[in-house]
C-alpha cells in the first residue's frame, strides 16, 4: 500500500499572495479572524472529540495565518490515521514534519489552549472562518477575472464562462445545510400535511392542469426533478408548454419557462394557436385573418395577458446564470414552477466542455440542485437516443433511451415518457381501439410513488395536449400534424452519421 502524503506540507499559495497584494493596493487588511483561528485551534487541543465535529466542516486553508494552516494539516492528519488530538500527538505529529519550530514549538501550542473562551462556540468560531475564506476567495477570484479581462487572446464568451463557474462553485460552498434535528424537520412536514387537508383537489403538491397526471403524482412537488422526454415529434414542447398555460391561467400559478432553443416569439405564437384554436398557419402570419377571428384572437389572448408566464429565451444558457435568474424570479415573482426546454441545450461547466457525458450529468445534477435550494419543482425536457427505433414493435421508449447521461435517470424523481403510436404507423390497440390523435404518457420512474401509464388526447392543429375525456364523444381526431425539433434532427443526422 503506498504510503499516505500528509497534509501537513503546506505552503502560502499564489490566491493568497494576490490577495495580500490587492489588499496593499487598496491599503485594506485581507478578511481574516486571526482570534477566531487562535480559538478554533486551542478547542481542538483541549477537547478529545471536538476535531470529530470539525474536520469535516473545515479545511486547513480556511485559515489565513500560515502557522495555524499547518497546525491545523497535522490534526486533520492525526484524525485521519484514528489517533487521538491533543497538544501533545499535535506536536509530535508536527516535529515529525520538520514543523514544529516553524509554527513556535511547544511553547506557541500551550499559548493557543489559553486563547479558549469556551469551546462550546467552537462551531460558531468556525463558521466565521469559513466566511473570511470566502471573502478571501471572492476577492482573490475577482482578481483574476480583472487580469484575464485585460488579456486580448481570451476570448470574451470563454471569460465569462470561466467567471460564471468560479463564481458559482463560491455560492455552492456558502450554501451548505447543517445537519437538522428530526423534531423540525416534524413540525414541518405536520404543517405541510395540515394545509394539504384543507385542499379540495386532494393533492399535495402544485396542479398540472392534467388529471390523469395530478392523479398519479399528486401533483409537482417541491424539490422534485422532473424529466420529460421523448423522441422527435412527439409534442415534449406542446405537452409542458399546454401545462404552463393551465397552471397558469386556470390556477393562477406563477411559471418560467426557460427556451433555449425556440425564440420567446414563437412559443407566444404556439400559445396561441392553443388558447385561440385559430390554425398555425393564421397565427404565424401565412393566411390573412378574418374579421371574426380578430374578434376570436382578441377575447381569448385576455387569459393570456394576465397569465403569470415568464419566458427566457436566452441560448447557451449556463448552470450558474440559470441559477442566478432562477433565484431573482422566485424572489421578486414568487415563481412556483420551472421549465427548462431543453436541458441538453445549457452550457455545463467550462472544464467538462468536449466531454459531454460529463458535461450533461453536471447540468443534470446542477437542476437537482437548484430546485432542492429553491424548493420548487423543475421539470427539464431531455432527449432520446435512437434505441426505441430500432427495437422493433411498439416501439415504447423506456430509461435506458435518456440521451447522453445515465446520471438523468439517477437525479430525476420523476421520469416521463411520451409517446405517440400513430406517428409509427399503428393505428389501432390489440383491442381494435383507434389509436389516432392518442397519446401515451408513461410514468416510467417515480422515486415517491407508484410508476404507471395513461392515455392523453394531442391536438396537432392546436398545438396542446388534453386529458382523454376533455375531447367528448364526438371527439374527431386532425390530421397528422408534426412539429419537429431542429436540435432533435440534427441528432438524428448525427446518430445515423455514427451507425455507418
Amino acid at each position: 500500500m503506498a504510503k499516505r502524503e500528509p497534509v501537513t506540507k503546506t505552503v502560502k499559495g499564489k490566491e493568497q499572495a494576490q490577495v495580500e497584494m490587492v489588499g496593499l493596493d487598496i491599503g485594506k487588511v485581507p478578511p481574516q479572524a486571526i482570534d477566531m483561528e487562535e480559538a478554533v485551534l486551542g478547542a481542538l487541543l483541549l477537547e478529545p472529540n471536538a476535531s470529530l465535529d470539525i474536520v469535516g466542516l473545515v479545511k486547513p486553508e480556511y485559515f489565513y495565518k500560515e502557522n495555524h494552516r499547518k497546525i491545523f494539516a497535522a490534526i486533520v492528519d492525526l484524525v485521519s490515521a484514528h489517533n487521538p488530538v491533543d497538544i501533545y500527538t499535535v506536536a509530535e505529529e508536527l516535529k515529525k514534519n520538520n514543523l514544529l519550530d516553524e509554527i513556535g514549538g511547544p511553547y506557541y501550542l500551550s499559548q493557543l489552549t489559553m486563547r479558549v473562551a469556551a469551546a462550546s462556540h467552537l462551531e460558531y468560531h468556525s463558521k466565521v472562518l469559513t466566511q473570511k475564506f470566502i471573502q478571501r476567495e471572492l476577492i482573490s477570484t475577482s482578481y483574476g477575472i480583472l487580469r484575464d479581462a485585460f488579456d486580448d487572446t481570451i476570448p470574451a464568451d470563454e471569460l465569462l464562462d470561466a467567471s460564471q463557474q468560479k463564481l458559482f462553485e463560491l455560492g455552492e460552498m456558502n450554501l451548505r445545510r447543517d445537519t437538522r434535528p428530526v423534531r423540525s424537520v416534524l413540525g414541518e412536514v405536520l404543517d405541510e400535511l395540515s394545509d394539504v387537508q384543507t385542499r379540495d383537489d386532494g393533492l399535495s403538491g402544485l396542479p398540472s392542469g392534467y388529471t390523469s397526471l395530478d392523479r398519479m403524482t399528486l401533483g409537482w412537488q417541491k424539490a422534485d426533478l422532473v424529466v420529460v422526454a421523448a423522441r422527435p415529434s412527439m409534442g415534449k414542447t406542446a405537452f409542458v408548454l399546454t401545462m404552463a398555460r393551465n397552471m397558469t391561467v386556470n390556477h393562477n400559478i406563477p411559471v418560467a419557462f426557460f427556451s433555449l432553443e425556440m425564440p420567446d416569439a414563437q412559443l407566444v405564437k404556439r400559445l396561441l394557436v392553443s388558447e385561440t384554436g385559430l390554425s398555425s398557419e393564421k397565427i404565424r402570419g401565412g393566411k390573412k385573418l378574418k374579421n371574426f377571428e380578430w374578434e376570436q384572437l382578441n377575447q381569448r389572448i385576455i387569459n393570456l395577458t394576465k397569465a403569470p408566464l415568464y419566458i427566457d429565451d436566452t441560448p447557451s444558457l449556463s448552470i450558474f446564470e440559470f441559477r442566478a435568474k432562477a433565484r431573482r424570479l422566485v424572489a421578486h415573482k414568487k415563481v412556483k414552477l420551472i421549465i427548462v426546454d431543453y436541458m441538453q441545450l445549457m452550457a455545463g461547466p467550462p472544464e467538462l466542455r468536449g466531454m459531454r457525458e460529463q458535461e450533461v450529468a453536471a447540468i443534470s445534477r446542477s437542476l437537482k440542485a437548484v430546485a432542492k435550494e429553491l424548493n420548487i419543482p423543475i421539470v427539464a425536457l431531455s432527449q432520446m437516443n435512437r434505441a426505441s427505433e430500432t427495437r422493433g414493435g411498439h416501439r415504447k421508449p423506456q430509461l435506458s433511451d435518456l440521451r447522453e447521461s445515465g446520471a438523468i435517470e439517477q437525479d430525476a424523481d420523476i421520469v416521463i415518457f411520451l409517446y405517440r403510436p400513430e406517428y409509427y404507423g399503428i393505428r389501432e390497440d390489440e383491442s381494435g381501439h383507434s389509436l389516432e390523435g392518442i397519446a401515451e404518457v408513461i410514468l416510467a420512474k417515480h422515486r415517491n410513488g407508484a410508476i404507471g401509464e395513461f392515455q392523453m388526447r394531442f391536438r396537432s392543429r392546436e398545438i396542446r395536449f388534453m386529458d382523454i375525456d376533455e375531447g367528448g364523444p364526438d371527439f374527431v381526431p386532425d390530421e397528422p400534424v408534426t412539429y419537429a425539433s431542429r436540435m432533435n434532427q440534427m441528432n438524428d443526422l448525427n446518430d445515423n452519421f455514427v451507425g455507418l
